[in-house]
């Protein structure tokens, strides 16, 4: 679609919500001394988030926590229209989005690359899918190796995203739907009755309808999530949650490079296989959370989970650069059925020693995880060619794409024990320190059920943590923190042993932070840090033999800035930058010293705020600036800057029905915001629109 149509369709979007949007001026006056705010939909507070459970599993200000941390509230994500956790980290400092094949979240974070450290009300959810927004009352994002709290992996931070709760006092019965310019819709119900003193029940519930300006892209998204809660008396507080999750989409893994930069001219084309290129996820994930307050000074929670994964998918996509006419292809197709049981427990005391300030933290997190993969090579035409070279088209012809016996084929099964303390102390107003250590006793077994081999390997970690606050003012925190972590050499997924990665200890990732943290009135926040995480233990090949051997290292270093929260009267504002440089400090077979991590744009610059002209009409602006990237540690391959302008339009009709226009890529830029590898590169969307409308009842 060229720019001429895509004006013209998103005209014809723009149009009604005007024509209901335009009562007259008198009326609307006359209405607005009396109307509630028109921020009532979201987090009553705004953008600022002021406390935290996740950073250090207890009830911690943020301004008191030794670790750069981002909360997105939930009125910032419905503001920016996101519905997808990928689409809501665009506006996080830091954060680089990764393609995951056109199947998976993935991100970059502080120069680490990861499909695994995504988490659920503090729990692990390590599957590789899609996730949805439509029951999460906030996301936080943890920056920096920090094992004590989450355990393995996280070399540059997690992602917690927390579930909206039943509330005990009031009722909700909100309902929400949009459309956007490509065809792609949207329903979502969120559904909240207190059932007496002592009992709630939530209910949330989306359809999703996915389009976009990739030829041949379509596919859904069902979730449904209904949540139950009781008081078991005045100190007892039970929660059980479930969600089920469906979704089917296309597999697209965006276009090849040509020259060594992405590949122009073929931004809605599809490398792939119309009827080969599919995915599919089913998820169940069941979870039970108990608090008991013994004391005021001594409380105890528990929580549990079971998750069950059952994915699917296939693609074709390009394997080379293309040349300027042929592109070269293949494929294969997975299948992946996992199963996780996980259950924590926290026991939490506040109280004083000898005039000294503790809240005391004991844990232990036990999981087990079962793991069934396969894999078939994609095979093309009557020769059943493993590889293909076709004429490079808009529209490409290929052969019938079928897919053979199974490639890979494994079973593991990973089991997990850990214990921790951290004890967060008060010397005085001015000093805190918080000290703590984490134990965890990792096992994986694994059978290549294509040649036989089986093996197994058991690692016991040690994970400090330390932090020095300084606090000037009540209102200002200086703090320098140490944090460790680890990833057995499996890799994220934890899928199959072989005879050197069985051999091999686990990678390590130190994280050094110093930073300041300066609350300028009660409802906007400002954060500054300088971090560097040092990455060892990398597996790369030997360059004389070939064999895997512990020699990589990498550095990452860099300085954030962070705003967020009311600035002015009517105006909410995020705003964020980072500078960012990750290199390879070690020569492997893989890549030689010096060279430039994978995705690690030197420069990220975000914002957007909201402005609230009267109760009920507002606007929003928001803007995304990321320098060149190098698509993978090759350096061979360069994703070009880019500048993205959203905007947004908020129209309050009445208490119970708000209007609402989000406009993407306001400029029609043409960019490519990540890749794969260096011939599966993402474009990015074009100038596009979406309407929608809230009810309130």
């Amino acid at each position: 679609m060229n720019t001429t149509a895509r004006l013209s369709l998103l005209a014809s979007t723009v149009m009604p919500a005007f024509t209901l949007a335009a009562p007259a001026q008198a009326e609307l006056a006359a209405e607005a001394a009396d109307a509630p705010a028109i921020i009532v939909y979201g987090v009553p507070d705004g953008y600022d988030i002021e406390k935290t459970r996740s950073a250090t599993k207890t009830e911690t200000p943020l301004i008191d926590v030794p670790q750069t941390v981002t909360v997105l509230s939930r009125e910032q994500l419905d503001d920016q229209g996101v519905e997808s956790l990928n689409d809501a980290l665009r506006y996080v400092p830091g954060v680089v989005l990764g393609q995951g094949e056109g199947h998976r979240d993935q991100i970059t974070l502080r120069g680490q690359s990861t499909t695994a450290d995504f988490f659920l009300d503090g729990l692990r959810d390590d599957a590789q899918y899609y996730r949805s927004l439509y029951n999460i009352d906030r996301i936080e994002v943890l920056k920096g190796a920090n094992a004590l709290i989450f355990g393995r992996g996280g070399g540059g931070g997690v992602i917690n995203r927390v579930s909206k709760a039943p509330e005990f006092t009031k009722a909700r019965t909100d309902f929400a739907g949009g459309v956007d310019s490509f065809g792609g819709w949207s329903l979502a119900a969120d559904l909240d009755q207190p059932l007496g003193e002592s009992f709630a029940a939530r209910l949330n519930a989306t359809y999703e309808d996915f389009a976009n300006h990739r030829d041949f892209y379509d596919g859904h998204f069902v979730g449904i999530a209904p949540t139950l809660g009781w008081k078991l008396g005045e100190a007892t507080r039970l929660v059980l949650g479930y969600e089920y999750a469906d979704d089917q989409r296309v597999t697209d893994r965006g276009v090849p490079s040509f020259a060594g930069t992405p590949l122009k001219g073929y931004d809605d084309a599809l490398f792939g296989s119309p009827t080969a290129n599919e995915s599919s996820v089913q998820a169940h994930i069941a979870r039970a959370r108990l608090d008991h307050d013994f004391s005021d000074a001594l409380s105890v929670n528990l929580t549990g989970q079971y998750a069950h994964y059952d994915k699917y998918y296939g693609n074709v996509y390009a394997r080379s650069a293309a040349t300027a006419t042929t592109v070269e292809l293949e494929g294969y197709n997975s299948d992946t059925i996992r199963e996780n049981w996980m259950i924590q427990g926290n026991l939490v005391w506040k109280g004083e020693t000898a005039g000294i300030g503790h809240q005391l933290l004991l844990g232990f997190e036990a999981s087990d995880q079962l793991t069934d993969a396969k894999r078939s090579e994609a095979a093309f035409g009557a020769t059943a060619a493993s590889r293909i070279t076709v004429p490079l088209a808009e529209r490409l012809t290929l052969p019938t794409v079928t897919f053979g016996a199974s490639s890979r084929s494994s079973r593991s099964k990973v089991r997990a024990v850990s214990a921790y303390v951290q004890d967060q102390i008060d010397l005085g107003e001015i000093v805190k320190v918080v000290l703590g250590l984490r134990y965890d006793d990792f096992r994986i077994s694994s059978t290549n059920r294509v040649n036989g081999f089986a093996a197994s390997r058991s690692d016991g970690k040690w994970s400090p943590r330390a932090g020095l606050i300084i606090k000037p003012r009540e209102n200002v925190s200086l703090y320098a923190s140490y944090a460790k972590s680890f990833l057995p050499q499996s890799g994220d997924q934890f899928t199959v042993l072989d005879a050197t990665t069985a051999t091999l200890a686990p990678e390590e990732f130190r994280n050094l932070e110093a930073g300041v943290k300066w609350d300028l009135t009660e409802r906007l926040a400002f954060t500054a840090a300088l971090f560097q995480i040092d990455r060892t233990n990398t597996r790369a090949n030997d360059p004389v033999t070939g064999v895997a051997v512990l020699t990589g290292k990498s550095r990452t270093k860099g300085f954030e800035l962070a705003m967020v929260g009311q600035l002015t009267k009517g105006l909410q504002v995020t705003l964020g930058y980072a500078l960012q440089d990750g290199d390879i400090v070690s020569t492997t077979a893989a890549a030689p010293a010096g060279r430039t991590l994978a995705q690690v744009p030197r420069h990220q610059f975000s914002a957007w705020g909201r402005y609230d002209f009267t109760d009920r009409f507002g606007v929003a602006v928001g803007a995304v600036r990321q320098s060149q990237q190098f698509a993978t540690i090759s350096n061979a391959v360069r994703l070009p800057g880019f500048t993205r302008i959203d905007a947004a339009l908020f129209y309050k009709v009445s208490d119970a029905v708000q209007l609402q226009l989000n406009v993407e890529n306001l400029t029609d830029t043409d960019y490519f915001p990540n890749a794969h590898t260096d011939n599966n590169i993402s474009t990015g969307a074009p100038l596009n629109a979406r309407l929608g409308v809230k009810l309130r009842f």
